[in-house]
């Protein structure tokens, strides 16, 4: 939990950064006199600010925009705010209609009056905060970064305006290694990276948000589909299969549909009855569970599932493998005859997750963090009113966290409308916390699907449902971990784990022949033996981040004529100058045993 003074802090330093979209507004003004002001609030690191302009503007004005901001900074400008009642504000901006849709939404959420700020000559409307001077700004510690499209709103109907973006720290030095971790997240981008390795692509014709899978990007998403359902089964629980689409029907009985109806896709009619793609596998595992009487003797139930889901994200939102439209999650459903069964079933959760995220290296407090999301009672719109089962669910998931004697920050209103959650937050090469999977609580489900089993007493008892992701949506998992080994994945992961290189025409049989006998071995295996130097070779296999490559020639034909015991390996290790040179026999045995035990090291 943060103290007063960094709270103290980061609320200046959000002051701060508001205060610059200020500034930068008034140089784009000076410019442009006519431009239009859309939204510009404060973000994470900083700020953006979005402008209707009479001409498009490229990242060359930057440094312009830039340098005329540290002069007003130097002004010592003042930013004062008053108020201004609805009628003289709609007057004030009757030819804005960015602003003026703006006041009329303020006036239809019950404010009072209108919000301004005024900064030397600019005004605006603003509720702040802002600086009380500018003399409160460092003008070294900002820099303005990029330059994009942005609809008004958010909407893909409404115009593009142009969004200018800045980031903004409390010194020079923040600033500094702010870009520089900009710099390192850059190269490990998994779009890039992903391009690189041709691991996967996007189709114009396909689809938005819709990614195929290469040959090399489908042998990750395959290792670590069965990685997780491997894990899983040792664990108890039983793999299902259940249709990628069902009645609307199905998911008005969930309640999903009037919670969830603007990200589904629109229902498909067939034979005078409503179908949808499935934004989620919960209601399909429920009705599975349904399919004939249980007992206490069956529970808990682990129904799991790598269920493929869709769900419409808006075009702006997509990012690469991060946020997509059709997903495969690593998806289960237990059914717990009571609270006790429900708390140990959710301390396995987290000891899986836990497991799961040791075999990645990733550790807890570091790499990730448990967020503890709660309802609020006052609001029965978003979230199911029950306040005893509220109270009863908050209390067990808290009960299993203060146990384990796990960190967690509370998140009060982040719940699901069906329950609290514990949500596990993941850093990313950004240092930003991204919500990666959630252990979730839910009461309501099982009202609503009558979720019932034959107690010790022969009587009806409701059940309770935990939901749970292991690893996640596995395209973001990819994504996160493409990241977080910039490439250069653990051995059990490669697409490719051995490369053959041969030096000469001569030598290409032989490689072939190396090549097969190691991919009978049950090692993936790829052979280069284009007409190319062996330096370009060995460079490319490099670029390609190939654990292990093997160049043959003369030397090696005659030391390693068949792969027998004994035969020597000059080996060139990924991220090593000295050629390793191993046994043959050895040198499989070193693979398959780091491949069996999803070592990090090579």
């Amino acid at each position: 939990m943060k103290n007063n003074t960094q709270i103290e802090n980061q609320a200046q330093l959000e002051k701060v950064r508001h205060s610059i979209s200020h500034l930068m507004s008034m140089a784009i003004i000076e410019l442009y006199p006519k431009t239009g002001l859309g939204v510009g609030p404060f973000i994470e690191n900083g700020f953006y600010q979005d402008y209707d302009l009479s001409e498009p503007i490229s990242e060359e004005i930057l440094p312009k925009l830039e340098k005329r901001i540290k002069e007003l900074i130097k002004q010592d400008i003042k930013f004062e705010q008053h108020a201004m009642d609805f009628k003289e504000a709609l007057k004030e901006y009757k030819h804005d209609p960015y602003k003026t849709e703006m006041i009329e939404n303020l006036k239809k959420d019950g404010e009072k009056n209108v919000s301004f700020y005024k900064s030397d000559w600019f005004e605006n409307l603003c509720k702040g905060p802002h600086v009380k001077s500018t003399k409160e700004i460092d003008p070294r510690a900002f820099k303005l970064t990029s330059i994009a499209g942005a609809y008004w709103r958010g909407d893909e109907k409404n115009k593009m305006l142009t969004r200018i973006y800045g980031v903004a720290f409390e010194s020079k030095n923040k600033l500094n290694d702010y870009l520089k971790m900009v710099e390192e997240a850059k190269k490990r981008d998994h779009r890039k990276i992903g391009k690189d390795l041709d691991l996967f692509t996007f189709s114009e014709t396909v689809g938005k948000g819709l990614p195929l899978w290469t040959e090399k990007g489908a042998v990750i998403k395959r290792e670590l589909e069965n990685f997780i359902i491997n894990e899983e089964l040792k664990r108890g629980y039983k793999h299902v299969v259940t249709p990628d689409m069902a009645r609307v029907a199905l998911y008005k009985k969930s309640g999903h549909y009037p919670y969830y109806k603007d990200s589904m896709y629109p229902p498909i009619k067939l034979d005078e009855e409503e179908f949808m793609l499935r934004p989620m596998a919960c209601p399909h595992h429920f009705e599975l569970y349904l399919s004939k009487p249980r007992s206490y003797r069956d529970l808990p139930l682990r129904i799991a599932e790598l269920a493929k889901l869709y769900r419409y994200e808006k075009s702006g939102e997509l990012t690469g493998l991060m946020r997509v439209r059709n997903f495969c999650l690593a998806d289960s459903h237990i059914i717990c005859a009571d609270s006790k069964q429900a708390k140990d079933e959710i301390n396995n959760v987290l000891n899986l997750i836990e497991y799961v995220a040791g075999v990645f290296g990733l550790k807890s407090g570091k790499d990730y963090s448990y967020r503890f999301s709660l309802g609020d009672r006052k609001n029965d719109k978003k979230y199911y009113k029950d306040n005893k089962a509220w109270d009863s669910a908050e209390k067990n998931l808290k009960a299993v966290l203060d146990k384990r004697k796990s960190k967690y920050v509370i998140a009060p209103d982040e719940a699901a409308f069906y329950g609290p959650k514990v949500d596990i937050q993941m850093k990313n090469v950004m240092g930003k916390e991204d919500t990666a999977f959630t252990v979730q609580y839910d009461f309501v489900m099982p009202k609503r699907f009558n979720l019932t089993y034959t107690n010790k007493k022969g009587d009806n008892q409701e059940a309770i449902v935990i939901h749970r992701s292991s690893i996640g949506a596995i395209e973001r998992s990819v994504a996160f971990l493409i990241e977080h080994f910039a490439g250069n994945f653990p051995l059990w992961l490669c697409p490719i784990q051995v490369k053959i290189i041969s030096v000469g025409s001569d030598h290409k049989k032989f490689c072939q022949k190396l090549a097969n006998k190691l991919i009978a071995e049950g090692l993936r295996v790829e052979t280069d033996l284009i007409n190319e130097t062996v330096g370009k070779k060995i460079r490319n296999a490099s670029k390609e981040k190939i654990p292990y490559t093997l160049v043959i020639g003369d030397k090696e034909l005659k030391s390693l004529p068949a792969g027998r015991q004994g035969d020597k390996l000059a080996v060139r290790v990924r991220g090593e100058e000295k050629l390793l040179e191993i046994d043959y026999a050895k040198f499989v045995k070193k693979l398959k045993k780091l491949i069996s035990e999803k070592s990090l090291g090579l």
